[in-house]
């Protein structure tokens, strides 16, 4: 198998676009990555497309296809990846694989939603088809339902506190006020959050990430054929995927995420590193609980401490274990199938060095996380800077 590197990223700001349809905001992702990896459109070779909701919320599927003509790539290999939230990963996963395996030598990856012109029940529903259909969805469980579940068993189970879940929420407000790209750059303090509307208790609108209309994109090719762009060789290290049981009662523990757990220690074994080499992580923090399992799962505090980092100041750009330094879903915003390639391309400007104010000193070590569903699907990527 090849090592494979990243060639070009491309970003788009997440907010409400009215304006713009789906395969508008997936080719401008698209240009831009192109522009950054200095390469001409009519090289490449394949198209991946991280998406979700296409279907029940823009009445548009086949947009692999859709994206590939509006590019103007026809005749290239194109196709949707979904898995629930965890799409953009899962799609960056299968171009990593295409190149890996000398299949292709280019290829591109974009994950696009859009998510913000129907209605808030039609939007709730279409994201909880991510959940067990018969024996979540079909019981009244939202996603924020399910997340509030989780969250009050861990309160019970572990004596945490309700605020002591703010830091989470601080930090990633913070950081997204300095990247233009988020759609919440507002900064909050703890009276916000302990004063924020409740929305299924224990979770309240400031443990929730709110969703958007974004894009990204992420050009790919194999790292002994680089081209020249006057950055640094950024590669992946490692790449893994794990599934566990879709609905949460399934679980033997529904407090250990175990397909975070299994896909980070796989990653970690093909990148030959440890979680204390790892410089920034991107977590799925769709919801303040899931920032502390997707840290206890992946080894970066014990079980049932998670919290503790975030009191202890150890999640900033300066921190320990730096997360969510763009934002992360929590500020950043949440277009479902996009947000994998969201957290890869943010970590690929941290190993650049170009993460501005939220830089994270000297990182060369750097690992995404993106789950579907409520722990369902994980996929982990690490990536390096040579």
């Amino acid at each position: 198998m090849r090592k494979v590197a990243v060639l070009g990223i491309g970003l788009t700001p997440i907010g409400e676009h009215w304006e713009k349809s789906l395969r508008v905001i997936a080719g401008e992702a698209v240009f831009a990555a192109l522009n950054d990896a200095r390469i001409a459109p009519p090289q490449m070779q394949a198209l991946y497309v991280g998406n979700m909701l296409s279907g029940p919320l823009n009445g548009q599927e086949n947009i692999g296809t859709l994206i590939a003509d509006w590019v103007g790539w026809r005749g290239v290999e194109a196709s949707k990846i979904e898995a629930a939230c965890g799409s953009g990963a899962a799609a960056f996963r299968a171009g990593v694989m295409a190149v890996a395996s000398g299949e292709f030598d280019l290829v591109t990856v974009v994950g696009v939603e859009k998510m913000t012109e129907t209605g808030g029940p039609s939007t709730t529903s279409s994201l909880a088809s991510a959940a067990d259909a018969d024996y979540e969805a079909a019981q009244g469980l939202s996603f924020v339902a399910i997340n509030a579940l989780v969250m009050r068993r861990y309160l019970h189970e572990f004596g945490w506190k309700h605020n002591d879940f703010a830091p989470f929420s601080i930090n990633a407000h913070a950081n997204a006020a300095h990247n233009p790209n988020a759609r919440l750059r507002e900064a909050i303090t703890v009276k916000d959050y302990n004063r924020a509307r409740m929305v299924a208790d224990p979770i309240n609108l400031l443990d929730a990430s709110p969703i958007g209309d974004g894009a990204a994109a992420i050009v790919l090719c194999p790292a002994d054929r680089l081209l020249p762009n006057g950055g640094p060789a950024i590669t992946v290290a490692g790449s893994a995927s794990a599934t566990d049981s879709i609905a949460v009662h399934g679980r033997r523990d529904p407090m250990l995420l175990a397909a975070a757990q299994l896909s980070a220690q796989k990653a970690y074994a093909q990148a030959g590193v440890r979680p204390e080499d790892i410089d920034v992580f991107e977590l799925h923090d769709a919801f303040s609980i899931m920032a502390a399992l997707s840290l206890e799962a992946c080894g970066f505090a014990e079980r049932g401490q998670g919290v503790r980092l975030g009191l202890d100041g150890q999640i900033g750009p300066n921190g320990k274990v730096p997360i969510a330094t763009m934002g992360g879903l929590k500020a950043r915003g949440h277009p479902v199938g996009a947000t994998g390639v969201y957290q890869l391309a943010e970590v690929a400007l941290q190993l650049r060095g170009e993460a501005g104010e939220t830089q994270v000193r000297d990182a060369r070590v750097g690992m995404a996380q993106n789950i579907g569903g409520s722990g369902a699907t994980v996929v982990t990527h690490i990536l390096a800077r040579e």
